[in-house]
Order: structure tokens, then sequence, then C-alpha cells
């Protein structure tokens, strides 16, 4: 009966929190596919996982696997076998690859032609026996980025594992691993219930383990987080901030997690609110805990693995520690705000941007001269573009603070704090916070258009450079981030910077030639160039739009993101509200696209032309000018409607006009006509990729 429930669990010392969530995610589909390979049936998987222990339990185990057959037809028989019925290589080989004796191999007739077949018998194997090399294998299939080994031994895991337990139904499996042989006793939580408990059968292991304080699964475990955290909430009126990415790493280092409320002099709340979140959520992995109104209050949240009787010792504990840290932030806060930002900026000389392109302080200098141009280019008024230069000028400096230093992921926000300190305009303080902005998919972009410049500056500095030293993205490796840095310009781009890019990156390589940088212009630009093409061929795939608008488009040589993006989304808005007008328009332009000559030119001859023709060529010398005028108007929609208005006229000239005709100069003009309609496409799309 397929009734058996397995339970197998590998105890160590504490995993790392973001290694243990992987493994979480991974382990049960290791386990599946081990049964599955070994011909053992189950009924479902679970995964149980905590900081000190992985447990996998399958359900619906069979006694024994079935006995099964398996056949193989192999080379025919007279390539098989020689002439005295010997079998050649081509049939021991055969057989070696199968599992089986040539001797064994059968012949078989099929349609008159004899084959030779393999036919594997693999006998029913019991389920216990199969498991423990199942099991032993599958922890060394576990992946961790790093592993360890411990004592005098040879085996490697990601923590050293300290106990073993492996039950079918009520029996021990026997697994063998590093020292350890498998049993029926489990841990209990660290301080709680540390144990030894022995689990009578596999299907009371977690029942055990939550009787001994453990709280077996990260849903689970995040759950009761986030209740604990709304109580609170509901009891102080304060608000907690909970990132996914702490919280993910709090889940994984707490078996039995316990919320409590720790607190902090209200004299830090004068150092930026940023630097002390910082401290707490990145260093301490603390929740920041929140005022109606958005200011930081005094207070947060601690996640303890520890005994709650002991709750005012692991409070005082943690705000000691959380003073430590603010105090540092505040120090060196304060020691920063003793000099202007200005003054930071010479000191970038001492950093390395990256070893072929510089200094920091040299892309600073870069950073400044493309500003200033993406500032002329989008007409910013004299203000805005000094803004725009000042802040590219000071968007770096804050990297040689002390608090930067200290607290890595504050940088640009504390130079907005010290630029606004030293008295630099709000807009200059604001673009220095946004000028790292999008940082990710969906992240705000910089608020201002000042800002959009220096980040659109920034980053593209960083591409054109390390393409120009040969270091850009290949395959799935990208170490600088410039697939993010990319999507970000697209992103500002598509909001509305009025910029060109391909200008944009002319003047960036225009930096790096001035620097003396040795690269082979032409090639590099293309490469940049096609690059962001690429991405924002994702981009609009990620989003849903079809392959044929996307390349109807590209077909046309458009290589600005946002006028892409803008045409492609008008193509598939056109096909979704007037399916029939464009499905057939894409038909004739193929057709015309097909039999056209280029070779005679588009000077049609109007003494050639019938009534028929000439509605053609009437609709088509209209179209050229309000398609030209539209396109100039960056209004594509209004390009896509005037090319629908060719849809019949073009319909009556394909149903009535043989265009073939056995007069050549007929014909020719009405090859020169058909050159002309397909002309007023050109700068929009290539609809023929759009035909069905």
């Amino acid at each position: 009966m397929a009734n058996k429930t397995l339970a197998f669990e590998i105890g160590t010392e504490e995993l790392p929190a973001f290694d243990l969530h992987n493994a979480t995610v991974k382990l049960g589909g290791l386990l599946e596919d081990a049964l599955r390979e070994a011909r053992i049936s189950f009924d479902a998987v679970e995964v149980f996982t905590t900081p000190r222990r992985l447990i996998v339990i399958a359900t619906g185990l069979p006694e024994a696997t079935e006995e099964s057959v398996e056949e193989f037809r192999g080379p025919s028989a007279k390539i098989a076998f020689d002439a005295d019925g010997n079998p050649t290589k081509a049939a021991t080989g055969f057989a070696r690859g199968k599992g089986v004796d040539p001797a064994d191999l059968e012949r078989r007739d099929e349609n008159g032609t004899e084959y030779v077949w393999a036919v594997k018998r693999i006998p029913a194997q019991a389920t216990a026996e199969l498991l423990p090399g199942i099991l032993g294998n599958l922890i060394t299939s576990v992946p961790w980025p790093k592993t360890q080994r411990w004592g005098s031994r040879h085996e490697q895991f990601s923590r050293p594992v300290r106990w073993l337990l492996a039950l079918l139904d009520n029996g021990v499996v026997p697994v063998e691993f590093a020292g350890l042989v498998s049993g029926r006793l489990t841990r209990g939580h660290r301080f709680l219930a540390p144990g030894p408990h022995e689990v009578a059968s596999a299907d009371k292991l977690i029942e055990v383990l939550r009787a001994a304080s453990v709280v077996p699964s990260e849903a689970e475990r995040e759950a009761s987080i986030r209740k604990q955290v709304a109580e609170i909430e509901a009891k102080t009126g304060l608000v907690a901030d909970l990132p996914a990415k702490t919280m993910e790493e709090v889940v994984n280092l707490t078996e039995f997690p316990t919320v409590m409320v720790g607190a902090f002099d209200e004299l830090f709340l004068a150092v930026p609110k940023e630097i002390t979140v910082d401290a707490m959520l990145m260093h301490q992995r603390y929740f920041p805990l929140f005022n109606a109104d958005g200011s930081l209050s005094n207070k947060f949240l601690i996640t303890s693995n520890g005994d709650p009787r002991f709750e005012e010792n692991i409070v005082d504990g943690n705000q000691r520690v959380v003073a430590a840290r603010l105090y540092d932030a505040k120090f060196f806060y304060d020691e920063d705000l003793r000099r202007p930002l200005e003054s930071y900026v010479d000191k970038l000389d001492t950093v390395v941007f990256q070893e072929q392109l510089g200094t920091v302080r040299a892309k600073t200098a870069r950073v400044e001269k493309l500003a200033a141009h993406l500032a002329q280019e989008a007409g910013f008024s004299a203000q805005d573009a000094a803004d725009a230069e000042r802040a590219a000028h000071l968007c770096k400096a804050d990297l040689v603070t002390g608090a930067v230093v200290e607290f890595t992921s504050v940088q640009g926000i504390m130079g907005s704090y010290y630029a606004a300190a030293a008295g630099e305009t709000a807009q200059v303080a604001q673009a220095i916070a946004d000028h790292y902005r999008p940082r990710f998919a969906g992240d705000e972009l910089p608020e201002s258009s000042v800002g959009k410049a220096v980040a659109m500056a920034d980053k593209l500095d960083t591409i054109c450079g390390l393409f120009a030293v040969d270091q850009g993205p290949t395959g799935s490796s990208d170490p600088f981030a410039l697939r993010r840095a990319a999507l970000g310009i697209i992103a500002i781009l598509e909001a509305g910077l009025p910029v060109s890019l391909s200008d944009a990156v002319d003047c960036a390589l225009d930096s790096y030639e001035a620097e003396g940088l040795s690269f082979a212009r032409a090639a590099v630009r293309a490469a940049v160039i096609d690059f962001f093409i690429t991405r924002t061929r994702v981009m609009l795939r990620d989003s849903g739009c079809e392959a044929d608008a996307i390349d109807a488009v590209l077909t046309v040589d458009v290589c600005e993101p946002a006028e892409i993006l803008r045409r492609v989304r008008s193509l598939e808005d056109a096909r979704k509200n007037a399916p029939d007008t464009f499905n057939d328009l894409a038909t004739a332009y193929a057709r015309a696209n097909n039999l056209r000559d280029a070779s005679l030119g588009t000077d049609v001859d109007e003494s050639f032309i019938n009534e028929v023709e000439h509605a053609l060529f009437c609709a088509v010398v209209q179209a050229e000018g309000r398609v030209a005028r539209a396109l100039e108007a960056d209004d594509y929609q209004e390009a896509l409607s005037e090319l629908a208005g060719l849809r019949k006229p073009v319909d009556m000239f394909f149903e009535r006009i043989m265009v073939m005709d056995e007069d050549q100069k007929l014909r020719e003009n009405r090859l020169k006509l058909l050159n002309r309609f397909v002309g007023v496409f050109q700068g929009v799309a290539d609809f023929g990729k759009m035909a069905r």
C-alpha cells in the first residue's frame, strides 16, 4: 500500500538566513526528483526549515517499487550481427549502454526489417532499502553558496551537522553523514526546550517540534511576527516598517519569534532618520516604528529568539546595542557637518571608480559635463541648468564622509542633508538624494527634471565607460549592474526627459576620449546603442507587447528608447482598437513590398494611370506629408491613423489592377506607385512583420 510517511531532518548549527531561504525553496524538488528517479511514488512532499534544521516529509510512499520492464529498440539485425550470427560492435555497444548481456538481445521483425531489442527487467525493491542512499545523497545535494568542514571531517555543509533523524513510519532509516548515524531523536528550541526529544513515528515529528517550542516553517514564523507587530501597532498607535528583505532574514534567524518593543534616547531623532533606520534595519535587524504623521519615533521592534520570560533583560541588551550604533551615527553626522559638502569633492581623488577609468573625482567631472549637455538639450531654464551642473558636481561627495563610510546604504541621502546644511538650493539637495534612482524595477524616479538629468548622466557615464574597457555584461553575468542602470535610464526617458540618448552617448564617449582613454569609438558606440535597444525590447516583452510589433518598429532603425516604447505601444493600441483595418493594411503592405522594384524609383507618370491608380496616388501623396509631419511632432498615433487611411485605396488597387501587365510601361509605372506606397511606411514601421 502506498501509505507510508517519510520524515528526514538534518540538524545543524545556525544556518545563514538568506542561504536557508534558498535551500528551503529547492529542498522539496530535490527529494521529489530523487524519489521519481528511484521509481518510488509519493503523494506529497512538504518542507519545513528553521535556522537549526532542514526537514522534508513525504507521504504516500509504497512498501516497495513496482516491478517494471523497459524495452529499447537497437540497430537492425544485419548491422548488429555478422554473417556467422555473432554480435558486432554495434550490438555489444548497444547492449552495454542498456545494461544487458549481448546474448540476451532479442530479434523482432518490423514491416519486413529485423531489429534487435534490449529488454530490461527491473525487479521490485523495498522502499526502505532505497531510502538510505537517497537521503544520503540529498544531504550533499542541498545547494549552498559557501560550505565548510568541521573537526577532522572531510564532508562539507553550510554549517556543522549535529544530528540526523530519518524515519519511515515508525522505523529508523539508517543514514550516515560526517560521522553521524540517523536515529529518532530531534532537538528542540536551543533555550526553551533543547532536548533531545524522541519521535515515535514520522508523522509525529512536526508535533514533537511544536511541543519543543519550535515554529517549524518560514510562513508560520512570518505570520506570527506580523500578528505580534499588528498587536503592538494597535496598542501604541505607531506604525512599523517591515521591509521584505529584512523580514525574510529575521524569519530565518528565529525558531520561536517573540516581538518586543525597545526604545532609544530622543536626542538621536536629531540625526537624519534614514541613517537611524539604516542602523536599525541593516545592522541590527530591528524594525523601526513611525508616528502617524510619518516621522520616526524613538521606539523600535526586536524579534527575539530568546526566552520571553526574560523580556526585560533582552530588551535592555538590545537597547544598549542600538544606542552604541546610534552614538556612532550621531558622531559621524555631527563631524561631517563641520565642513561644507563642497570640501569633500577633492577627496574623491582617493577613491577608485574603476581601474582603467580613473577615480570617482574624474567620474564627477564627466557627470558634470554630461548633465550640462542634457540640461541644454532638454531646454532647462538657466537656474535649472545651473542646479543640474551643481548637483552633478556634489552628487558623489558624501562617499568620503564618515557617515556614509560607516553606513553605506545612505549614500546620496546623506549628501542631500549636507548640501542643504551648506546652503545649496532645495533642488540641488533633492537631486543629490535622487541621483541613484531608480535603483531597481518599480523604484521611484527622481522627483525633478534636474534630478532625472543627474541620474541619467551618472548611469550613462558608467555604462559607456565600462563598455569602452570591454566590461559590459556577458550572458547572465552583470557584475556592475549595467542592465539595471540601462533600465533606469529608459524609465527616465520614458517619463519625459526630452533628450536624445544617442547624442548623450556621444557626449559621454567624448569625455572619455578627452581623458586619453583608448577605445574603438564606433564599435563601442554601436554596442552601447544596441545594449539599450535590447533592454528596451526586453522591457516591452515583459510588459506584454507582441514580438511582431516590436520587430516592426525596430526594423525601421529607430534607436531612441522612448520613441521605440511610444511607437510599439501605439502600434499595439491601434491593432487592438481596429484589428481588421491594421491586419488588412499589414497584408496590403506585405503584398506591395513583395511586388515592388526599388530599382525603378518612385517617379510615377500620372499620364499613364487610370482612376483607381489615381485614387491610390493621391492618397499616397497626401499621406506622405501628413505622416512626415506627425513623426516630426512625435505623434505616432496620428501617423498610424494616416496610414490606416490608405487601406481603402490600396484594397481597390489590388482588386482592380493587374500590376504585372504585359505592357512594360504600364507595369513599371504601377511598380513605381507601389514603391511610393511602401515608402510612406518606411519611417513608421515594417507592417510586413505584422501580416498574419
